[in-house]
């Protein structure tokens, strides 16, 4: 019997999104210098594993733009409206950055709200919806875990950065892994240099 390839990740039908991140949500986020140091560590492997990243800004005219530097890691970035990024063009966003990918890749804020319904809509869609548990927040600890409990019971799979990063690398033969294992012992951004 062949092996379920969709058990892992596998960078060439990958895509990351980060859902989010804004000037005025992430402050509120509970322990947002972490979330925000793993979705950076995130997007970090995927630019060395080549895969595309997108994001998603939520009424950006009150929540203002994407922190840090996201918006210079996505191709591209979705303004919406709607707390579920599909309702406002995601997929057809994604099938436009990375026509072959399925596995979609999303980390961001709030777990329980943006996030959790734009898995849910990428989960409808026949995609895979992957989270990235610690690159994920919610203002109260509480919704975060139980948005993530839902996620996985709605058919979604739930990860961590690393786990992420290592799938897409796949050997310690990939020439950015020794790259890559450096940035996660001793992580260092752009922006915090």
């Amino acid at each position: 019997m062949p092996a379920d390839h969709s058990l892992r990740l596998v960078a060439e039908t990958s895509v990351v999104v980060f859902v989010d991140l804004q000037e005025r949500l992430m402050p509120v986020i509970h322990d947002d210098a972490a979330v925000r140091q793993r979705a950076r560590l995130l997007g970090y492997g995927a630019q060395q594993s080549s895969v595309p990243i997108v994001g998603t800004a939520q009424n950006p005219e009150k929540l203002g733009p994407l922190v840090d530097a996201f918006p210079e890691m996505c191709a591209q970035v979705l303004p919406k409206m709607h707390f579920g990024a599909c309702e406002d063009g995601l997929l057809d966003m994604l099938d436009d950055v990375a026509p072959h990918a399925d596995q979609i890749v999303l980390a961001g804020c709030e777990t329980h709200v943006c996030l959790l319904q734009t898995a849910l809509g990428v989960v409808e869609s026949g995609r895979q919806a992957w989270i990235v548990a610690d690159a994920c927040g919610s203002r109260d600890p509480r919704d975060h875990h139980a948005a993530l409990a839902r996620l996985k019971h709605s058919g979604a799979r739930v990860v961590t950065a690393e786990m992420a990063i290592f799938e897409w690398l796949d050997t310690c033969e990939h020439p950015n892994f020794r790259a890559m294992s450096r940035q996660i012992k001793e992580p260092r951004f752009p922006s915090e240099e």
